[in-house]
């Protein structure tokens, strides 16, 4: 295996990101949507690949001093191997480039490996939104980290 690459995402790596995406979640974007971020003023996408192959993406909004994470996704055969920790530390280096001081996202309180990554870069639960996720009604934890 090579090495674990990180660089911006460009709008030539829509359908790759959208195929991981779709192997990733259940209500995954399409190949258009990651097309039309790349041209998102407010967007921020970094990807992780090796080889050349794209194994992993992160992606978040900065507006003001705020950063709302969209997506954060690593490819089921590399996950538990640090590739999320290390691309999510990218993610946080990307926004607060962008002067982001405060980073949010929503996640499944089901997805506990993505709880324990975003507590571990200080995210915080502050509420719930409930029935969040339409394809099974699941709530969504709303987790902050107001001091990047």
């Amino acid at each position: 295996m090579g090495e674990l690459i990180f660089r911006a995402m460009t709008s030539e790596d829509a359908a790759e990101v959208a195929a991981l995406e779709l192997k990733c979640f259940a209500m995954p974007w399409s190949r258009e949507d990651f097309f039309r971020e790349m041209r998102n003023e407010l967007a921020e996408y970094i990807v992780g690949e090796i080889d050349g192959k794209i194994i992993a993406y992160a992606g978040a909004w900065v507006s003001l001093n705020q950063a709302e994470v969209m997506h954060v996704a690593v490819d089921e055969s590399l996950r538990g191997q640090g590739v999320g920790t290390i691309l999510f530390g990218e993610m946080i280096k990307a926004v607060k480039a962008r002067g982001a001081t405060a980073i949010t996202l929503e996640v499944r309180p089901s997805n506990t490996a993505a709880i324990k990554l975003y507590e571990n870069f200080g995210l915080k639960s502050v509420g719930r939104r409930k029935g969040y996720y339409l394809d099974n009604g699941e709530d969504a934890l709303i987790m902050w980290n107001t001091k990047l």
